[in-house]
């Protein structure tokens, strides 16, 4: 048995709601294994009411799951017009106690750039720059999740595709030992499309934040009692 959180918009106030789903896990590092524990978690899911499911990752059976993976989802700068993907930008961003941003890791591909030595070689990450703007590491999420969303939204036919599911997983993150996820990235997304209020949290790291400060204090808190339960 294995345990991955299921990421749901919420509808009523900006946030996502996360449920833990114990589902059968199958041991592997095939394609084939990967698919029949999505499959057994979406199983499970199903039979809390939900029909539609996205796997968000490069599992995913369907083509706008293996899209929307971080390895895969694309961002543009506004000024410059540089683009990579969402994980070298969030690799590249990362500042150290003894070195970085290491801004080089923006033209290595996604998995190049997660695997560079000096990320884990410079001492403890203190905070994330990105062209410029600081990005503190509380909220947890808050850089990830503003990266993530903005690459999203600039991805037009990706984003309207996503409209019309109701919750997302991503079999490969464990909230043990993971923080960031591009299925809560997806589920926030939508939750600040819904209200209507994603243009204007888009406007700026300030805005985004003043935005969904209130979900993050849950999620801090939840984070919290999780912890406190393994």
């Amino acid at each position: 048995m294995a345990v991955r959180p299921l990421f749901i918009p919420n509808e009523d106030f900006v946030g996502v709601t996360e449920k833990l789903i114990d589902f059968q896990w199958f041991p592997g590092l095939s394609a084939s294994q990967k698919k029949r524990s999505i499959e057994a978690l979406h199983s499970v899911v199903q039979k809390l009411g939900y029909k539609k499911i996205l796997e968000i990752s490069s599992k995913s059976e369907v083509e706008l799951g293996v899209n929307l993976s971080a390895f895969n989802l694309k961002i543009k700068t506004k000024k410059y017009g540089n683009e990579f993907t969402v994980e070298t930008a969030f690799q590249g961003s990362k500042v150290f106690e003894r070195g970085g941003p290491y801004k080089d890791l923006f033209g290595l591909d996604s998995r190049a750039a997660k695997k560079d030595i000096r990320l884990k070689e410079s001492g403890n990450l203190v905070e994330f720059e990105f062209f410029g703007k600081k990005f503190p590491l509380v909220p947890r999420t808050y850089f990830y999740d503003w990266i993530y969303i903005n690459a999203l939204h600039q991805n037009v036919s990706l984003s309207d595709e996503v409209k019309s599911y109701q919750c997302f997983t991503d079999i490969e993150f464990n909230p043990k030992k993971s923080i960031n996820c591009q299925a809560h990235a997806v589920a926030l997304y939508l939750s600040l499309f819904k209200l209507e209020l994603l243009e204007e949290a888009l406007e700026s790291p300030d805005s985004f934040l003043k935005y969904t400060k209130e979900h993050y204090e849950k999620q801090r808190r939840n984070i919290g009692v999780q912890d406190s339960l393994v």
